[in-house]
């Protein structure tokens, strides 16, 4: 038997491609090819030297997602209230007919800005993604700051390093030392693990993993931190001053590369470990052990994820955290230094896919972490233009992702906001449309992907045909641009393959057909880059211990219509340090809740597929047994918590593996898989941290109580 499944996987026919969601892995893919239209089993392949043979489950599983029997075939136009779920089939032509004929009717209203395009990173695909970019621009359309993801993590990473790149993210297995910070990569990036790992088996490497929680990667770390959330910097910074204080900081690396140690060393006298373990909440012990790991280990690599970033106070701890790189002088050695993405060295030139010459910059941008605000009509949302009354949605389900849940169900839901959502399924944004439009999945289109995570431009051809019905991004916006009077404008009328040949050609990097050949490129910057010994980002090539916060260069800064910075900015540290920016508990709100990646969903990702929703079994609320047996709680009660923002409804799960007065709900959820059809971003904020922006979906106080009735 063992000798036929053998012989019958050598007859597979194998296509190559790449994982189109956001996550930092754009993992390179080996796809079971069943026939024109269908797929088996998908594999990470062996050959690329970061996927290096491995991928999550999920996406293992992929063909629950593209043979789904609830996945979206025909275009349908809402036949009753907005909500209620009543539809009526109609044909492409009329469908796009209608979203252009009400894109019209409400520019001639209130002017152009009144049509807000709004997507994400459903598929990390440059085509597929940021081509409504170009249609934007050309019917001068409200701009879209994109701010959720990103914003606080590359804020505090590019105010210490000057650049969007770091060490090479394979030499974690040339490491001694891999610090996991902040990021559960075994739900969320599992090529960080295989890396991690090799070097513990080859080299006997120290595993640690810092985070909030005891979750999966910290199952699988030799040393565990688990502190409360928004407390990062505070151990940072006590990791420092022991270095100073023990004599393993590298004063000859600190003199040559940094701006001021002089200065950080009398900032950190203070930041003893016992001044931490009052904020973070883990023993004066632990740190002090830590820090002489790292200060005795030269060629120890700190993997820094976003996950800690997701605070209101995320960009400082960011940032201090990756100074404990230069403190020790890590990067000066292979296996040594500090990553978190590079995505700033791939430069390829979106210019014509997304109409950058188009662009008028007197348009007004919109934030679009605040789109509750935006949709109810906030006047510090609009900037004092129109209100949004008609946008086109691609690659993302803000109903159920985005902050302040109600606030955005209270804006879908206005009579007169028209809404056009391109999807794979009906989800929770495409319950609230007036026109839902059925969309390709990754293997059914052409698309070119960027590695954040690791170093690789990939190409996601396409190999198997639509079911009928479906179609692409690109042939939406293309469609939609003939309507709308803009298609005779650079960058129309072309296929997804010219807009890849002229961003790969651009570059000097070939085209489609020779990059089909080769299934990926690796642009990993020479050691010396990598590790910043020609200089540091910064104009005098000195690592920041004093950022400049406000005013200087930044990956994604706001827009000019939106003013220099959000949030209170001037209470930005001068130098590494914790500041309480956070929500801190309060006698009404005495916990702190934080919202993290479940490891069989991705955002609102794979929450169809039957496999992912067996696993996850229901939402539910981390609970410490002490506080549960304060609240008269027992492992699988239902129990609400709330704030301000609203409550929502769980059932407890007894664990251990947390600080006292931390609850953490795993995963997002679809809204209707919660009691009271309202998911658990009913409860995070939407406010603007400073300095730039961002969702600080981790920074939440709350009351956790039984529910009434």
């Amino acid at each position: 038997m063992n000798q036929h499944a053998t012989v019958s996987q050598a007859k597979l026919k194998i296509g190559h491609s790449a994982c189109p969601h956001d996550c930092p892995s754009t993992c390179a893919l080996d796809v079971e090819l069943l026939s024109d239209n269908r797929i088996g089993r998908i594999h990470g392949d062996r050959t690329n030297s970061y996927t290096a043979g491995v991928v999550c489950a999920k996406v293992a599983r992929y063909a629950d997602r593209v043979h789904h029997p609830d996945r979206l075939l025909k275009p349908l136009v809402r036949a009753g209230g907005k909500g209620e779920g009543n539809w009526k089939e109609a044909s492409w032509e009329a469908a796009l007919d209608l979203v252009a004929e009400k894109f019209i009717a409400a520019e001639e209203k209130l002017g152009s800005e009144t049509v807000w395009p709004y997507f994400y990173a459903g598929t990390m695909g440059l085509v597929q993604r940021d081509g409504i970019e170009r249609l934007r621009h050309a019917k001068k359309y409200s701009g879209f700051f994109g701010s959720i993801c990103t914003n606080l993590a590359w804020t505090g990473w590019y105010m210490g390093a000057g650049a969007l790149h770091g060490s090479d993210p394979r030499e974690m297995a040339k490491s001694d030392c891999v610090v996991i910070w902040g990021t559960n990569a075994v739900a969320t990036q599992v090529n960080v693990m295989t890396h991690a790992v090799r070097a513990r088996k080859e080299r006997g490497a120290k595993i640690v993993v810092i985070d909030i929680y005891d979750n999966a990667t910290m199952k699988q770390a030799d040393i565990g931190l688990i502190v409360k959330p928004g407390t990062d910097g505070a151990l940072a910074c006590a990791v420092m001053h022991v270095l100073f204080r023990d004599g393993m900081a590298d004063r000859a690396y600190l003199e040559k590369y940094t701006d001021d140690p002089k200065g950080l060393e009398a900032h950190l006298a203070t930041r003893t470990p016992e001044w931490a373990a009052a904020i973070t909440g883990l023993p004066v012990e632990e740190i002090e052990a830590f820090a002489r790991l790292v200060g005795t280990t030269k060629r120890t690599f700190f993997r820094l994820g976003y996950g800690f970033a997701r605070q209101r106070n995320g960009s400082v701890n960011m940032h201090a955290a990756l100074s404990i790189a230069a403190v020790a002088g890590c990067w000066q050695y292979e296996g040594g230094g500090a990553f978190h993405s590079n995505s700033g060295i791939f430069k390829l030139d979106k210019g014509l896919l997304e109409g950058t010459r188009l662009r008028d910059p007197n348009v007004r941008y919109l934030d679009h972490s605040r789109i509750g605000p935006v949709l109810v009509n906030a006047p510090d949302a609009l900037y004092g233009g129109p209100p949004v009354t008609a946008m086109l949605i691609q690659n993302t389900n803000p109903a159920n992702v985005a902050p302040e849940q109600r606030l955005v169900r209270e804006g879908f839901l206005r009579d007169d906001l028209f809404t056009c959502v391109h999807e794979q399924f009906m989800t929770d944004t495409a319950k609230v449309a007036d026109v839902v439009l059925p969309a390709t999945m990754f293997l059914e289109h052409d698309d070119i992907y960027r590695g954040g995570g690791n170093q690789h431009i990939n190409l996601g051809p396409k190999l198997i045909e639509p079911p009928e019905g479906p179609r692409t991004n690109h042939f939406v916006i293309e469609e939609l641009a003939k309507r709308l009077g803009v298609s005779h404008l650079p960058g129309f009328g072309m296929t997804e393959r010219e807009h890849i040949d002229v961003m790969l050609g651009k570059r000097g990097l070939g085209d489609f057909a020779s990059l089909k050949e080769q299934k990926w490129l690796d642009m990993q910057p020479d050691f010396e880059t990598a590790h910043f010994l020609k200089g540091f980002g910064h104009p005098d090539g000195k690592f920041r211990f004093k950022p400049q916060w406000v005013g200087g260069a930044a990956p994604n800064k706001p827009p000019r219509n939106m003013g220099v910075a959000f949030g209170p900015y001037d209470r930005l540290p001068e130098f590494p340090d914790h500041v309480d920016l956070i929500e801190v508990a309060d006698e009404e709100h005495p916990f702190r809740l934080a919202t993290s990646p479940a490891r069989s969903f991705l955002n609102s990702s794979f929450a169809e597929t039957p496999m992912s929703k067996a696993r996850e079994i229901r939402p539910t609320l981390l609970v410490h047994p002490n506080d549960a047996d304060r609240l008269g709680l027992a492992d699988g009660d239902r129990v609400e918590i709330g704030n301000k923002r609203g409550e929502v409804v769980l059932h407890a799960k007894l664990f251990d593996g947390l600080r006292q007065g931390v609850v953490i709900a795993e995963g997002i959820w679809p809204n209707d898989a919660h009691e009271r059809g309202e998911g658990i971003n009913v409860l995070t904020g939407a406010d603007a941290p400073a300095p730039y922006g961002g969702a600080a979906v981790h920074d939440n106080k709350v009351w956790v109580r039984r529910p009434a009735g």
